[in-house]
């Protein structure tokens, strides 16, 4: 097909500028074309929405054979200009929910050489629009940037932002810590995975500006695993300066794996695979590998972020924040009823004593006590929704700690999560990120209510991302995260602030622990 430029785009080529608005007539849409300091890339007009579209940009280069298990190499330049049309390959996981692609009809191709990101952008001007980052779910496990829940154009549409997901080494291949067995040249191999983030996040400030963004006001935010992913780049010093604000969504993580831990995992795997040396290790197919830890999705030894005291010097939000992490403002929450979505239906009309014996398994004498205080917040509460939210307390009061922890050092704000997005799930792990990426009204089965709730979200994670500060106009007065008033946002069909709401929970874990 012959490339047609319109008159546009022929003069901004004439003028010289380095962003250039190439349009084709493709009948549906036009695509265009922006530099970066690799190559050029075309992306696509949304079908539907005012956004660019690219899709599977490469940050890195293939991590596989030697480089397997050491950090990423940037992206090799290129000639000509490359499409960025299509969701690039997932890294190695197990299962396949991860593979499942955003159109819901293919699943992805998985390979070692996945260090991709995609871009959804109003413009490719010079706007300086805020940039939000995401980082994927489903722990260090699994997960892709091209999941379905992760869609960004009505999101980067409705806040005028550019939203950016990507794609990271994972399990295996992204925190098999092998310093002991290898020496110096894998003394960073605990951590690669998130290097691939800060990589991408080089990627952004250096690139960002030409696809309408601001590489001076740049967000990273994410859920369960990518909020925990979120909360170990701020203790990363090499991520410094590359971000300026960051979300937790039901990732609260304050701790590293210790490195001794993961130097025997490391040696577990290397024995199942019966292999010696790292460099046997490199060899092997990634099937073989990934097959010693998972075939089903998680792994069945720890593979999560290193203290190698190298990337990560020490953990992040132990009494005071790490001190990259200082002077960053934070959003950080959970929902109401996270456990529900790993709970068995048969467990719903569970006995007084079912639910005693099942918190005793974890807290032994001190159930109980947990339990008395539960009944204090939730009095009309039956045994099922008692064990729901001692069992949701690693987000709920986990973000309660890293909020009590941060709110020291910036500022801090703090949501709960608590409208029924679904009537047997409710509030369950997870069921905030279509109201967060404004794509909840757009599901025929969205409850009443569903348009509320997700103006309040979204536009406040847009506000956060623009300024720092999630107030807007649509809730009411958020007030910042102290120890005296401990202000927390309900996200409900009527959103409300409550001070230290569930008081008595809070203070029976501080007493008992989080398990």
């Amino acid at each position: 097909m012959p490339f047609i430029q319109t008159a546009s785009a022929h003069i901004r080529l004439l003028l010289g500028l380095a962003l250039s608005w190439a349009l084709v007539s493709t009948g549906a849409y036009a695509d265009v074309i922006v530099d970066t300091q690799a190559g050029q890339l075309r992306g696509f007009k949304h079908d539907s929405r005012e956004v660019y579209v690219f899709k599977g940009v490469h940050y890195g280069q293939d991590t596989s054979g030697e480089r397997r298990f050491k950090p990423a190499l940037p992206v090799a330049p290129w000639h000509g200009v490359r499409d960025a049309d299509r969701f690039g390959d997932v890294c190695p996981q197990g299962g396949e929910p991860g593979r499942r692609s955003l159109e819901r009809t293919e699943f992805l191709p998985m390979s070692e050489n996945c260090l991709v990101l995609n871009v959804w952008t109003p413009a490719s001007d010079s706007a300086n629009r805020p940039v939000m980052v995401w980082l994927h779910g489903r722990g260090y496990y699994a997960g892709a940037g091209s999941e379905p829940l992760y869609d960004g154009p009505a999101l980067a549409e409705r806040g005028d932002v550019v939203v950016i997901s990507i794609n990271h080494r994972l399990n295996v291949f992204g925190h098999l810590y092998l310093a002991e067995a290898g020496g110096e040249a894998f003394a960073d191999s605990g951590n690669v995975g998130l290097l691939d983030a800060v990589l991408a996040l080089q990627w952004v400030r250096d690139n960002i500006q030409n696809f309408g963004g601001d590489p001076d006001n740049v967000t990273i935010f994410g859920e369960s695993g990518g909020g925990s992913k979120v909360a170990t780049l701020l203790g990363i010093p090499a991520a410094k300066g590359l971000f300026h604000k960051g979300i937790i969504q039901s990732g609260p993580t304050r701790t590293g794996l210790p490195a001794q831990r993961a130097a025997q995992n490391a040696q577990t795997v290397m024995q199942r695979l019966n292999v010696t040396s790292v460099q046997a290790l490199q060899a092997l197919p990634f099937e073989t590998v990934l097959a010693a830890v998972t075939e089903t999705g998680r792994t069945d030894i720890a593979l999560s972020p290193v203290v190698d005291g190298r990337v990560l010097p020490a953990d992040m939000f132990i009494d005071v924040s790490a001190p990259s992490a200082r002077g960053i403002p934070v959003m950080i929450g959970a929902n109401k009823e996270e456990h529900t979505l790993y709970a068995p239906d048969s467990d719903r009309g569970m006995s007084e004593q079912a639910l005693l014996e099942d918190i005793r398994s974890s807290y032994g004498d001190q159930a109980e006590f947990l339990i008395s205080q539960y009944r204090e917040a939730r009095p009309e509460a039956t045994p099922w929704e008692i064990f729901i939210g001692i069992r949701s307390a690693r987000f709920t009061q986990g973000s309660n700690l890293l909020a009590s922890v941060h709110q020291a050092s910036a500022p801090v704000y703090q949501y709960i999560f608590e409208f029924p997005a679904t009537e047997r799930l409710r509030a369950a792990h997870g069921a905030e990120i279509p109201f967060v990426f404004n794509n909840a009204t757009s599901n025929p089965n969205a409850r009443p209510g569903a348009d509320k709730v997700e103006d309040a979200m979204s536009e406040a994670w847009i506000a956060f991302a623009r300024h720092g500060n999630p107030n807007h106009a649509g809730i009411p007065e958020w007030p910042v995260y102290d120890l005296e008033s401990r202000s927390v946002m309900v996200f409900d069909v009527n959103s409300r602030v409550e001070m230290d709401p569930r008081k008595a929970e809070r203070q029976a874990h501080e007493q008992v622990g989080i398990r």
